[in-house]
């Protein structure tokens, strides 16, 4: 599926009267959601430099913590649509962390589902109660011969859950323009489309997952997710200045030209329509201190390397603490030197932040077993009967918060000193119940041979 980007393609007021709704992210919130993606995927600013691609780190480290030993499984039909999410789990939770949200939108295939991930600054929201969405529209953009096809669909689900799907289609020849309606049939992939279309029975929700940030809003207080780099904007691009002024610093080398001011000319056009030749004010500074000291004059200072890379540095433990990530995840650990309880501290932070984006997870799992259980009924999916969001069991391995080795060996230690029954240690390595005097007569018998058994064997 290719879905256009709406800030940086069709211009939104089009859109809105395309969609004939009103979109009700502020001007300000769509203004951040842009910036968060053009910070993303490193899209240039003038005297920014945005080579360190902080805010993808940052995404990507936690991502792949988050499912560091994730698994889900479940029975029945139900392990088909977890094995069709986890396909898309990174790429999912990658758009959520930088925009604040995605969709996930499902669509039913021969061989179980297939799931396409919607970026928020692909979406337009006309109603919501809270954070869940309940009116949205979504661009699909396709490319055929000479013109350009746009598929505008919109979704709204009623106060009884009824959900209806309007679908429209337009060709223009021109990539940044909607053009003019055209009929459904004219591409084959839309051509079993309806213009609109109501679900005979509630569904509940948009027909989409969505996977929201649990962050407060801190652009314009509303209830619309946030990047989780958003409260750290600030510091990343001035992370991005500080490596553009240290790049042309090596860029001009150890030697400054100072020219007097009279040599700095503008560019004037003459009658041929040619200019005249301009130094660059980067490298040329004009200074006016000596009248009779004309022309130019070399100055080879020391780089400020030292400089520039402690200032940056000092941002990036700045960023890692707005965000809530463990010292020296994207910055230099060694850089200061910190006390026992500021180690703690930043860890427990980093924790907590980890198991609030799994929580998040496990909410767009659970909603999707419940969306396809409806949607595979609707469809007439003989295997969607009987699909419970309770059959699924997500499994984070030991966690980060939690270290089952360490654990077992804190346990060890206990029944060797005599401070914990033996007994309750093998109950705990296999999940045995140990809290009666029978369930632990019954480990003693079945984990727990006597010498006399052992010389037997």
């Amino acid at each position: 599926m290719n879905i256009i980007s709406i800030t940086g393609q069709t211009r939104p007021h089009a859109l809105q009267e395309a969609f004939r709704a009103r979109d009700c992210t502020t001007d300000v919130m769509r203004t951040a959601i842009d910036l968060w993606f053009r910070l993303y995927f490193q899209i240039p600013v003038q005297g920014e430099d945005p080579c360190q691609a902080i805010p993808y780190t940052i995404v990507n480290k936690l991502t792949k913590t988050v499912f560091g030993e994730y698994k889900a499984t479940a029975t029945g039909p139900v392990q088909a649509v977890l094995d069709s999410l986890h396909d898309k789990k990174e790429e999912a939770m990658q758009y959520a962390l930088a925009g604040g949200c995605c969709m996930l939108k499902p669509t039913p295939v021969q061989n179980g589902w297939r799931w396409d991930v919607i970026r928020r600054d692909n979406l337009m929201v006309f109603g919501k109660d809270g954070r869940q969405y309940t009116d949205i529209g979504t661009i699909q953009r396709t490319v055929q011969g000479e013109y350009y096809y746009t598929l505008l669909e919109r979704r709204t689900v009623d106060g009884l859950g009824r959900l209806t799907i309007r679908n429209r289609l337009y060709r223009s020849l021109a990539g940044d323009e909607l053009g003019a309606p055209c009929p459904l049939g004219e591409l084959p992939q839309y051509a079993a489309l309806k213009p609109e279309y109501t679900f005979p029975e509630p569904v509940g929700s948009v027909g989409m997952v969505q996977l929201s940030t649990p962050m407060v809003n801190c652009v314009d207080g509303s209830d619309d997710p946030v990047s989780v780099y958003a409260a750290a904007v600030g510091l990343i691009r001035s992370i991005n200045r500080n490596e553009a002024q240290l790049s042309g610093e090596f860029e001009r080398g150890e030697s400054r030209i100072i020219a007097s001011a009279d040599v700095l000319q503008k560019t004037v056009e003459d009658d041929t329509g040619r200019h005249t030749f301009v130094l660059k004010d980067k490298i040329f500074v004009g200074l006016d201190d000596d009248l009779e000291n004309t022309g130019i004059t070399i100055f080879s200072p020391e780089l400020r390397e030292k400089s520039y890379l402690a200032r940056k540095q000092e941002y990036l433990r700045n960023v890692e603490s707005v965000i809530g990530l463990k010292r020296g995840l994207i910055s230099e650990v060694e850089a200061v030197e910190r006390t026992a309880t500021e180690i703690t501290s930043s860890a427990g932070d980093y924790n907590l932040t980890i198991i609030d984006f799994q929580r998040m997870w496990e909410k767009a799992v659970y909603e999707a077993v419940r969306l396809c259980g409806i949607l595979g009924g609707l469809y007439q999916i003989p295997s969607a009967s009987g699909m419970s969001p309770e059959s699924v069991t997500i499994d984070w391995g030991n966690g980060i918060l939690y270290d089952e080795e360490k654990t077992r060996q804190e346990m060890l230690t206990q029944v060797q000193s005599g401070l914990l029954q033996p007994e309750r240690y093998i109950g705990h390595c296999y999940g045995l119940p140990a809290d009666t005097v029978a369930h632990r007569a019954k480990i003693r018998r079945e984990y727990m041979p006597s010498m006399d058994d052992l010389t037997e064997e």
